[in-house]
């Protein structure tokens, strides 16, 4: 899955640029998850005091569901962070954009009406301009300004070959494999100077679990790996190299 974000000022192009790039990308075939990041401290889907899913919440449930004939709410109790809705979408989109979110590492696309917005919402994980502005200019400090309304093709294309699959988010000291910190590896992969393949927490031993891999950093890893090859390296018909697959069954002989 691989994920980007577009930010910008208020009426700056946002949500038109995102809608635009949406539906170029599901006409090519993709399947395309979004975000709203969402600065208004008083927002609430459910502000109602006296609506039965706000009654539950107060009555202390953890999380509450709210099921309509078109469409399942699901409404915790506090604010998750990206990485944690994310995991929400991973496996079943190809493209997750996030509106809004300048402050989270990712590949990110900015709006903006004039130089100085543009100036404000800047940083290493912008690849592109779009927006109010790009209908005025090319390019800023050497990246490129598409305007999504008359050339949303390119702006796409861009964004095939720039965003990246969804890379693992660990603490310095549990990590560090690659002698960088998880945010200057990212940066190192969007400006060429790294591929994705590079990054160590990707590679050697997969945990599956329902489904969904779980990340693991390096340490972890090699722990797993030499407990399950201490064991089957002892048993008839292990080979040395070979690919070991293990499978855990729930008590009602499901396989998870």
């Amino acid at each position: 899955m691989k994920v980007f974000g577009v930010c910008g000022i208020k009426q700056s192009g946002k949500t038109t640029t995102i809608q635009r790039i949406i539906t170029e990308l599901c006409s090519r075939g993709y399947r395309v998850g979004s975000v709203k990041d969402i600065h208004f401290e008083a927002f609430a889907i459910d502000p109602l005091p006296t609506s039965n899913t706000r009654r539950h919440r107060e009555a202390g449930a953890g999380l509450v569901t709210a099921r309509g004939l078109t469409e399942t709410d699901l409404l915790f109790p506090s604010q998750l962070s990206f990485d944690r809705i994310l995991d929400f979408y991973e496996g079943a989109y190809d493209y997750v954009v996030i509106e809004g979110a300048s402050d989270f590492p990712v590949p990110c696309i900015v709006t903006a009406h004039n130089w100085e917005d543009l100036a404000q919402k800047f940083s290493g994980f912008t690849f592109c301009v779009s927006g109010r502005i790009a209908a005025n200019i090319e390019e800023y400090k050497k990246i490129p300004a598409i305007n999504a309304l008359t050339d949303i093709t390119a702006l796409v294309d861009l964004i095939e070959r720039k965003v990246y699959e969804r890379l693992p988010r660990f603490e310095p000291q549990c990590c560090g494999a690659c002698g960088q910190t998880c945010e200057e590896f990212a940066l190192a992969v969007l400006h060429g100077e790294a591929k994705r393949s590079d990054c160590v927490a990707d590679k050697g031993i997969s945990l599956i679990v329902g489904g969904k891999r779980l990340k693991m950093v390096p340490f972890v890893q090699k722990l797993l790996k030499n407990a399950v090859l201490g064991v089957v390296s002892e048993l008839n018909g292990y080979e040395k190299d070979t690919e070991i697959r293990i499978a855990i069954g729930s008590e009602n002989g499901v396989t998870v």
